[in-house]
């Protein structure tokens, strides 16, 4: 059984990540074992028991407003080592990644809206322990991945390449980590350069299209859990990838069968393409 600390877990993927944890698998066998929680400290979800705020009934596990009390009091640094899974915001993830380090904590980490210099700072600090980070830990997104990047390199650049990403009103980041992902994986696919050939803004008399960009359009609105897609356009054809999210769910499995692969790895960075074996 695998012990595990969910940060943010009064968040709409905290406590999906707790209720997930929670259903036994196949032949009643349960892989978790939730040993610690946490929230900010201004949250009023402090104090209160993970699973009650999660609406699956109580864990036994009280919510704390720092995950560096939670390791001492579990005692982090030994044999059994929680799994820490952080989906929070870029500067808490940050604080979280220094202190998972100082205790020796596998994460795995899904917050989106991380710069290069938050990712650096992860980069840097993965010498001591191992971290699953990808902005998107669904089984079909990470599929997608592969997808957009071996149908780039069949059609060429005879096509001309747009993403278009769909999510909640409430989602604070814009365009998703999932669309700067796949754009940064077209990039790589097509020889062009992420950012400076993404075209994120259109609007006026702009031109005609540049070769080499790769658009980028985003939708904010309602409870849209999130939706990717991948326009291919050619002359006299156009194809199309895409992957749409109708639960949290899918996030919060993925992230826990993370939890399961980097308990015991060796100190590095990984993303969900290793997991999956992609």
């Amino acid at each position: 059984m695998i012990p595990i600390i969910v940060t943010g877990a009064a968040g709409r993927m905290g406590k999906t990540i707790l209720a997930q944890a929670s259903l036994a698998p196949a032949a009643g066998k349960k892989e978790f074992k939730l040993v610690g929680a946490t929230e900010h400290s201004g949250s009023k979800a402090v104090g209160e028991d993970a699973g009650l705020i999660a609406g699956i009934g109580s864990l036994g596990v009280a919510i704390a407003s720092s995950l560096e009390e939670v390791c001492k009091a579990k005692g982090a640094g030994g044999k059994d080592r929680p799994v820490i899974i952080d989906f929070s915001e870029a500067t808490a993830t940050l604080d979280n990644v220094k202190t998972g380090a100082a205790y020796g904590c596998p994460m795995v980490i899904g917050t989106t809206g991380l710069s290069a210099d938050h990712q650096t700072v992860i980069r840097n600090t993965v010498r001591k322990i191992p971290v699953v980070l990808s902005p998107n830990m669904s089984v079909g997104v990470n599929t997608l991945f592969k997808l957009v990047a071996d149908a780039a390199k069949v059609l060429g650049n005879g096509y001309d390449l747009e993403i278009l990403e769909a999510h909640h009103r409430l989602k604070k980041d814009a365009p998703s980590g999932t669309a700067v992902r796949i754009a940064e994986i077209l990039a790589e696919a097509t020889g062009r350069r992420y950012p400076q050939d993404i075209n994120f803004h259109r609007q006026g008399v702009i031109g005609e299209r540049q070769p080499r960009e790769i658009g980028m359009q985003v939708i904010r609105g309602g409870d849209i859990v999130g939706e990717h897609t991948v326009f291919y356009c050619g002359i006299g054809e156009r194809l199309e990838i895409r992957h749409t999210a109708t639960s949290r769910a899918t996030f919060a499995d993925g992230a826990l069968r993370a939890a399961l692969w980097v308990s015991g790895r060796k100190p590095g960075l990984y993303d969900m393409g290793d997991v999956l074996g992609l």
